[in-house]
C-alpha cells in the first residue's frame, strides 16, 4: 500500500497548493485557456483549430500535444440493468476488473490532489477520477504504478522529442534539466508536462523539497491546479471540455479522457504498485511510419472506436497486401513493460532530517563536550532511513573542532536512522556558534544545533609563599611569585588570569610609571596549570626607574582577585671623594688641614649614607 506521508507533509503539500494557486492567478495571461474548443476535426487525432497539414505548435497545452495512449475502457463493465440481453450481463472477463484497478500510490496521489485543490479552489469541483483519466491516457497510471515509496517513478517517463515531425515543434526550454534533451523539449512524468509548463505549474506535494514532474504526488497536484485555471467549474460540461483540451488540443484526446473519466466514476479498486495494466496503443503508432495524416482520409469525421484499435479507413479500398491495409506492429517506447529494479540511494528516500539529540551543547574552554550532535533521517512516512550520509559542519567564529581538528565531518545513519558526529572539543575561545547537519547530495532543510563555550572560572586566587617582592630602580625583581586558583574549593586548571600593575586598590587604574613586565607592558595574561597554579619566574618583573609602592592586581573569570605589593627603592648613595674645607672665621688663625680630614683608603661610607630597606608583604583578597 502507499505510505501514509503524515500530517506534517500533508500540511506542506497544502501550503504548496496555496502558493501554486497564487502563481496561477499571476500567470493567467499564459494559461492554456487561450485555445478554445471548436467543432472542427471532430474525428481525427489532430489539434483542434489547426490547418490542414500543419503540425500543432504545442503552445498553450500542458503536454505540447505529445502522443498519448488511445486504448478505451472495456465494454463489459457492470451493467446498470442486469439481465437485459446484449448489455454485458453475466460473469466479467479478467480485463474488466484489471482495467478498473489503479495502483495504490497513484490512487493516493489523485485523491490527495483532489483534497488539496478543493481546499484552495473549491469552486473548481475537481474530481480525482478526472486526474485518473488523464493519468491513464498519458502514462498508463505511471507505467502501471512503477513508483517508489515516495511516489517517484523508477525511471523517467519521457515523450518523444517535440521536433515538429508529427508533433509540436518546441525548442529546448530547460537545458535538458527535466527531459535530458538540450535541443527539443519532451513531455515528462506520469502526467506528461512539458518543461516550460512545469516551470509555471510544478508542485512539491510530498514535501521532499523538490518539484519533480516524475513524482506522482507532485505531478497530480500540478495537473489539478492546471485544470482549474481561469476559474473553471469542472462540474459544467463546457468548462470540463475546455480543461481537458487545454491539456492536449485533440478532440480524440478529449473523447478518450472522458471515456476513462466516466469509467472510473462507475467504480475502481486499488491494486499493488507495479501491477497496473500497461496500455500499448499510442496515438503516434497508429499510422504507417508513425506520422500523422497530413490530409483528411475521409469526408466523414471518424470517432474513436469502442472496440480494439483498427486501421483507419482510407479514401478508397486498398488492395490486399498493399500498405495501409493492416495496422503496423506496435512498438511501445514508454513505459517499459518490465522495468529493471530501481537503483536509488538511501539519501533519495529521505523526506526530512531532524534533530535526534543534544540540540543544545555547552562546555568550558579547552575541554571535551559530554555529548555530540545526533540527527535522524526520516522517509515520507516518518520511518528511519539507514545508510544515509549526513554532513556535520561547524559554522561560526570558534576554535572548537571535531576529532582530528576538523570543522566538517560526515557520518552514516544506523539502522535506527541516527547519525552522530565524532567527538567535539572546545578550544580556548569562548562564545556561541552553530553545528549544521545536512543530507549529502540533497537540498533538504538542515538540522541545527546551538553550541556555547564558556570561560573556565576561579572564585579564589591566593599567593603561595610570603616572600616580599622588592627591587631597586633599574633592576629586575629577584623573587618568584606563585599563585593558586580554586573554584568552589576545587582546583581550577586552565583558567586565564589577567595581571595588571596598578597604583592603588581603591582606584585600580593601570599605572603609568614604575614596574613593568619583561615586554615593557603593564598588563599580561597567564594560564593556570594542571596543578591549579601558575608561577611568575624570577626576573619576570622589571622595577622601572621610579621608586615607590605599587600593586600587582590579578583577576580571573568567576570573581577571583588578588593584590600583591611591589616595592621599588632608589639606588644606593656614595660620599664625595674630595671634600672642600670650610673657610675659617675672620680673626682666627688659618686652620691647617688635619691629617684626619683626608679620607683613608680603607674608610667606608657611613651607615647613615645608606637608604633604609622596607619589607613588603602580599595581601590576599577574595571577590
Amino acid at each position: 500500500m502507499a505510505p501514509d506521508i503524515g500530517r506534517r507533509l500533508r500540511r506542506g503539500a497544502t501550503s504548496g497548493a496555496v502558493v501554486a494557486a497564487a502563481v496561477a492567478a499571476l500567470a493567467a495571461s499564459q494559461a492554456p485557456e487561450a485555445i478554445q474548443p471548436t467543432t472542427d476535426s471532430a474525428g481525427g487525432d489532430r489539434a483542434v483549430g489547426t490547418g490542414e497539414g500543419t503540425p500543432p505548435s504545442g503552445e498553450g497545452s500542458a503536454t505540447g500535444d505529445s502522443p498519448y495512449y488511445t486504448e478505451l475502457p472495456p465494454l463489459n463493465t457492470p451493467p446498470k440493468q442486469p439481465g437485459v440481453p446484449g448489455t454485458g450481463t453475466g460473469p466479467l472477463v479478467v480485463t474488466g476488473p484489471a482495467e478498473a484497478g489503479i495502483p495504490a500510490t497513484v490512487l493516493s496521489a489523485y485523491k490527495r490532489a483532489e483534497q488539496s485543490v478543493r481546499s484552495t479552489a473549491p469552486g473548481c469541483n475537481l474530481p480525482w477520477q478526472l486526474l485518473a483519466g488523464i493519468g491513464k491516457v498519458e502514462s498508463g497510471q505511471a507505467s502501471g504504478g512503477r513508483v517508489d515509496a515516495n511516489g517517484t517513478t523508477f525511471r523517467p517517463i519521457l515523450g518523444p522529442a517535440l521536433n515538429g515531425v508529427g508533433f509540436a515543434n518546441i525548442s529546448d526550454t530547460d537545458d535538458g534539466a527535466y527531459d535530458g534533451d538540450r535541443v527539443h523539449d519532451r513531455a515528462v512524468g506520469p502526467m506528461q508536462f512539458i518543461p516550460s509548463t512545469w516551470a509555471t505549474w510544478g508542485q512539491d506535494a510530498n514535501g521532499d523539497g523538490k518539484k519533480d514532474p516524475n513524482n506522482i504526488y507532485d505531478a497530480a497536484q500540478a495537473a489539478g491546479l492546471y485544470l482549474c485555471a481561469n476559474d473553471r467549474n469542472l462540474a459544467l460540461k463546457a468548462d470540463l471540455d475546455r480543461a481537458i483540451l487545454s491539456y492536449n488540443r485533440s478532440t480524440e484526446y478529449l473523447n478518450t479522457v472522458l471515456s476513462w473519466f466516466e469509467y472510473y466514476k462507475r467504480g475502481t479498486h486499488q491494486v499493488p504498485d507495479g501491477t497496473g495494466v500497461l496500455p500499448v496503443d499510442r496515438s503516434d503508432n497508429r499510422r504507417p511510419g508513425g506520422l500523422p495524416a497530413t490530409t483528411p482520409t475521409s469526408s466523414v469525421p471518424v470517432s474513436p472506436s469502442p472496440t480494439s484499435p483498427a486501421p483507419k479507413p482510407g479514401s478508397q479500398d486498398p488492395k490486399p497486401g498493399t500498405p495501409g491495409t493492416t495496422k503496423p506492429p506496435t512498438v511501445p517506447t514508454e513505459p517499459t513493460p518490465v522495468p529493471k529494479p530501481p537503483v536509488t540511494s538511501p539519501a533519495d528516500k529521505v523526506a526530512a532530517l531532524a534533530v535526534a539529540g543534544n540540540r543544545q551543547l555547552t562546555t568550558i574552554t579547552d575541554s571535551d563536550f559530554t555529548g555530540v550532535p545526533r540527527a535522524a533521517a526520516l522517509d515520507a512516512s516518518g520511518k528511519p532511513v539507514a545508510g544515509v550520509n549526513v554532513r556535520f559542519e561547524i559554522v561560526g567564529a570558534t576554535d572548537t573542532r571535531f576529532a582530528g581538528g576538523k570543522t566538517v565531518v560526515t557520518a552514516t545513519t544506523t539502522s535506527s536512522g541516527i547519525a552522530s558526529s565524532p567527538a567535539l572539543r572546545a578550544g580556548e575561545k569562548a562564545g556561541t556558534f552553530t553545528i549544521r547537519a545536512t543530507v549529502v547530495g540533497r537540498t533538504l532543510g538542515a538540522a541545527e544545533f546551538a553550541v556555547s563555550v564558556t570561560e573556565r572560572q576561579a572564585d579564589t586566587l591566593v599567593r603561595v609563599g610570603e616572600d616580599p617582592l622588592s627591587a631597586a630602580t633599574g633592576t629586575a625583581f629577584a623573587q618568584e611569585l606563585q599563585v593558586k586558583a580554586t573554584d568552589k574549593g576545587a582546583l581550577a586548571p586552565g583558567v586565564l588570569v589577567t595581571a595588571e600593575i596598578v597604583a592603588s586598590k581603591t582606584d585600580p587604574k593601570p599605572a603609568t610609571e614604575g614596574p613593568t613586565f619583561k615586554d615593557a607592558s603593564r598588563t599580561a595574561t597567564f594560564t593556570i596549570g594542571t596543578n591549579g597554579t601558575f608561577t611568575l619566574e624570577k626576573g619576570g618583573l622589571l622595577a622601572g626607574d621610579k621608586a615607590g609602592d605599587y600593586l600587582l592586581k590579578l583577576t580571573a573569570p568567576g570573581g577571583g582577585t588578588l593584590f600583591v605589593e611591589l616595592k621599588v627603592t632608589g639606588s644606593d648613595s656614595t660620599p664625595d671623594p674630595d671634600p672642600t674645607p670650610e673657610p675659617s672665621e675672620p680673626g682666627t688663625p688659618e686652620a691647617s688641614p688635619s691629617p684626619s680630614a683626608s679620607p683613608s683608603p680603607s674608610s667606608s661610607p657611613s651607615p647613615s649614607a645608606t637608604a633604609p630597606t622596607a619589607s613588603p608583604s602580599a595581601t590576599v583578597s577574595k571577590a
